[in-house]
């Protein structure tokens, strides 16, 4: 930029010029720049990076870039300085013709991001142009009877430049004849001609040369010359004179061929053929005038012959000459300026000038996405462009400069629901009917990874039948991951955790890619039912995100154990004595036979047949279907023969069936060498039992040990409480204290006690109780509370929320055997439930009454098993509970139902140990009368087997 300094208040007043326009371009965002025409290469025009604040060091990686529409490359900037400097040569008439103003419009773009500037570069005007006339002479012919002071129009110069540069002053040769007219001020009337002061005579001088000179108001000043010809003619008295000399018409532009301009009128006051009069265009009109226009010699009509474009030319010139047919012809001139008028013919342009594409998804709003310019050749309203957008989209249209606008993201982007967007930009001008352009552009969503793998469910429940051969895809898992590319890859994981004392990863595996589970090894029923674990998903984004899903995997049971006969009475073959007394009637238990299957379900229900006897010979024994209790069908006689082998067969219902047999080998005695026999057969059974007896003993010392210290210490303490004064907690009963817990529920020992100063009760009372492992809900809880204090008033009842859970009979090792049903009583006054009743392990027939373990105490309560409230009753064969042991017991405790018409008058509490010798002796001598109730409850439960 060129700048003079004065001196003084002068030079102050334009220090506050610069720091107003400064302040005024800071506020538009457009820099200024000015320059000569000319100029060499590489000339300085301005530090461009410096003045829009950018840094030297950021032009090349944010790739700095000029672009000046249809202006080539006259202007460039060095990346290494920031320097903006002349390129090429400048011609400014060649770039604005004849405007007043002339600047080069340069548009700045740097990315990273997205900015652009607005540079005007203003070409000043050099005296680089001399004045130039339409031709280099010009002949003149002028009758010597012109009158004085009569006009000769000239066509004057032209000077491309502008301002003082194209301001032309005239200057003609000294001569006697002729002075020059100067032009007016009104540019489209130039007055410029000769005005005729001295009276011609041809005779004295028939040719008259001339030199017109044209001047600039540069600097140097230029000059142009033209020679003048006149040649006096002789006679004609009267010229042609037009109406006006000056006519104005308006003609619309892209008006068709043969429309009628104007029509020219000029007269003669002379007759004849100096009176006709014929119309032209003069020497003077430019060549492209007489491309768009005609004038008929006769009519002096002008119409049009080429194309009128308004953008091509805004106004014509033409000069007409009217000349006589005399011999020595006259002319008249006059002058037609013909403005066109603009029409909306030309449709909008649309460029786009940057395009940032794709755009991030979480890209935030106002984010440039491209930079569109607009323009229209049309002028006025008919070129004033507005843009607008597409609707119903993420985007919208921010004008940023004259004709420039900016495509920005005006709401949030969800690439997962709208992928990309197909954009129309529309321009349409102000004229009327208004023509409009559209634009196309694709707007891709790039994709932000902010969607974790989803699975279709939460948890999957998946059956497997154990046994499976290692390696065997039992499921696949699938997650979908709404993202696309790398963000959509989802791979697949266990989460990790212990199963028992394994690694999970040891039992299964998933695939990674496929999400297909494995399992790496045989599954077994009998170790595990139930395999749980977790699946995790994550896809490949940055960060990366993932979700699990449970997988439950149930181990479904195959028929892969045999029943297995139960020690001690049966050994690897099966082979049991029995000695049963001739005098036995019909329906006397002999033995019973003993078998667990490893099993579940229907796999585990067992049947028991007794094999037909060799010969075919009949024998007076049956089994029990389900019970495998050996008894008499009929009464003994002496046809019988004195020893019977029998053989049974013990069958599960798995498909394919597995079996067992066993071989009972009955002596039929008299009655008196019954029970010796019995007792010396029961001699090696005893031996085992004695152990326990010994273990028992120690544990009733320890017990009552304990229980002393525990009773003196109660005494003690309520002797000391009621020696002082009483309150309502004195008397309040205790609760129970918790001694151990197991997978099988909670075992409780407690001493309930009321000191006898508050209540006068009897001795207290030791308590030993069974609880379910889940929890009671509040109204059983406050059940249990109400029973609690009441048991101090009345004897305690089985506690009816007693559950059979089936973690129970996973932890069990001892022996369970489906007994025939019967009724298990809750107390005196409870209420009656199907259960089955629960029996010891013994030899005797009589199930469902054991003996109490040694140490159990006097004041023990029985325990009693019934359902509960949550516990329906089960039906169906194979759904029965399979074993169960109690902790810390060496209990065997089976299962036994019985018909509820059934009034055997049994215990049906379940004590521990062995069974007094008393009640053995009661129960054999019971009359015929017992006998025949166990009959007649026998065949019912054979009924029911069935």
């Amino acid at each position: 930029m060129e700048f003079s300094w004065g001196s003084g208040q002068e030079s102050r007043r334009l220090l506050l010029l610069l720091l107003l326009l400064a302040t005024w371009e800071a506020g538009n965002g457009q820099l200024h720049y000015s320059v000569s025409e000319e100029a060499k290469h590489g000339t300085f025009v301005g530090r461009i990076a410096q003045d829009l604040g950018l840094e030297l060091a950021e032009l090349v990686p944010r790739l700095f870039r000029v672009a000046s529409k249809g202006r080539g490359d006259l202007l460039e900037v060095n990346l290494q300085n920031g320097i903006l400097f002349v390129n090429s040569r400048i011609d400014r008439e060649e770039l604005c013709g004849r405007s007043s103003e002339c600047s080069i419009h340069l548009e700045v773009i740097v990315d990273r991001p997205l900015q652009v500037f607005h540079v005007d570069v203003e070409v000043r005007d050099i005296n680089d142009n001399p004045p130039v006339f339409p031709a280099t002479q010009k002949n003149l012919s002028i009758a010597e009877s012109r009158p004085l002071d009569s006009r000769f129009p000239l066509e004057g110069a032209s000077d491309a430049d502008i301002g003082e540069n194209a301001l032309l002053t005239y200057t003609l040769s000294p001569n006697e004849y002729f002075s020059l007219e100067k032009p007016s001020d009104d540019e489209l009337v130039k007055g410029l001609g000769l005005i005729l002061w001295k009276s011609l005579d041809r005779e004295e001088a028939p040719e008259i040369f001339l030199v017109l000179t044209a001047t600039d108001g540069g600097k140097p000043e230029l000059t142009g010359t033209i020679q003048l010809l006149i040649t006096v003619l002789d006679a004609n008295d009267n010229a042609p004179a037009f109406d006006r000399t000056l006519y104005k018409v308006r003609l619309p532009e892209n008006v068709p061929n043969g429309t009628l301009v104007i029509k020219l009128n000029a007269s003669d006051l002379d007759e004849g053929l100096n009176g006709d009069i014929v119309y032209s265009f003069s020497n003077d009109v430019s060549p492209n005038v007489k491309s768009k226009f005609h004038i008929d010699p006769i009519t002096g009509q002008i119409i049009v012959k080429g194309y009128i474009d308004f953008e091509e030319s805004k106004s014509y010139e033409i000069i007409v000459e009217g000349i006589d047919k005399g011999q020595l012809p006259l002319s008249g001139h006059c002058r037609v300026i013909v403005e066109v008028e603009d029409n909306n013919d030309h449709v909008p342009d649309l460029e786009f000038k940057s395009l940032s594409l794709p755009i991030r998804e979480d890209a935030p709003l106002g984010t440039v996405i491209a930079l569109i310019s607009v323009s229209d050749k049309d002028m006025g309203v008919n070129g004033l462009v507005t843009c607008s957008l597409t609707s119903h989209v993420p985007f919208k249209l921010v004008s940023t400069f004259k004709n420039y606008y900016s495509l920005v993201l005006d709401s949030a982007l969800d690439r997962e629901n709208v992928s990309a967007y197909e954009l129309v930009v529309t321009a349409r001008d102000g004229g009327s009917p208004s023509l409009w352009a559209t634009a196309s552009v694709s707007v891709e969503v790039a994709d932000v990874n902010d969607n974790a793998p989803a699975f279709a469910q939460p948890e999957y429940t998946v059956f497997v039948k154990e046994n499976n051969p290692p390696g065997c895809h039992i499921f696949t898992v699938s997650a979908r991951d709404a993202d696309a590319q790398e963000n959509a890859l989802v791979s697949y994981s266990l989460v990790e955790r212990r199963v028992g004392e394994r690694a999970l990863s040891s039992y299964v595996s998933v695939h990674a890619e496929s999400g297909k589970v494995y399992a790496l090894q045989p599954l077994d029923h009998e170790e595990l039912e139930l395999l749980q674990f977790q699946v995790s998903a994550r896809d490949a984004g940055v960060p990366s995100l993932g979700s699990n899903v449970t997988l439950q995997v149930f181990v479904l049971d195959e028929n892969d154990n045999a029943p297995a006969l139960l020690a001690p009475r049966a050994g690897g073959i099966g082979s049991v004595n029995e000695l049963v007394p001739w005098s036995v009637g019909a329906g006397h238990v002999v033995a019973k036979v003993r078998a667990v299957d490893a099993d579940s379900g229907y796999n585990a229900w067992l049947s028991y047949e007794l094999q037909p006897g060799t010969g075919g010979t009949r024998i007076p024994f049956r089994v029990g279907l389900y019970t495998g209790e050996i008894s008499t069908t009929r009464v003994l006689d002496e046809a019988d023969a004195p020893r019977h082998r029998l053989l049974v067969l013990v069958k599960d219902h798995g498909k394919p069936a597995l079996t067992a047999t066993a071989t009972v080998l009955v002596s039929l005695v008299e009655s008196g060498q019954a029970p010796k026999a019995s007792s010396r057969a029961l001699s090696g059974a005893v031996g085992p039992e004695a152990a326990l007896v010994d273990v028992n003993v120690y544990l009733i010392i320890a017990i009552c040990a304990v229980s002393s210290l525990l009773v003196l210490t109660l005494l003690l303490y309520t002797a000391l409480r009621c020696s002082a004064p009483p309150t309502e907690g004195a008397c309040a009963p205790g609760k129970p204290t918790l001694v151990c817990s197991s997978a099988v529920g909670s075992w409780s020992y407690s001493q309930q006690r009321r000191p006898r100063v508050c209540s006068g009760e009897g001795p207290p009372k030791t308590d030993l109780m069974a609880f379910s492992p889940s929890l009671p809900d509040s109204r059983d809880r406050e059940d249990q509370l109400q029973t609690t204090e009441e048991s101090f008033a009345k004897p305690r009842q089985p506690n009816p929320d007693w559950r059979y859970s089936a973690s129970l009979r996973a932890g069990m090792h001892s022996s369970v055997h489906l007994e025939e049903a019967g009724i298990l009583r809750a107390g005196p006054g409870g209420p009656d439930q199907q259960w089955p009743t629960v029996s010891s392990a013994t030899p005797e027939p009589e199930a469902g009454e054991v003996s109490p373990p040694v140490g159990a105490g006097v004041n023990s309560n029985s325990w009693t098993f019934k359902y509960g409230p949550g516990n329906p009753k089960q039906s169906g064969p194979g759904e029965l509970p399979d074993k169960f042991i109690i902790p810390g017991s060496p209990a065997i405790i089976s299962i036994r139902q019985e018909p509820t018409n059934n009034q055997i008058d049994k215990s049906d509490f379940i004590t521990f140990g062995k069974k007094e010798e008393t009640k053995k002796k009661k129960k054999k001598k019971k009359g015929n009368k017992t006998q025949e109730k166990k009959e007649k409850g026998n065949s019912t439960t054979d009924n029911s087997d069935q």
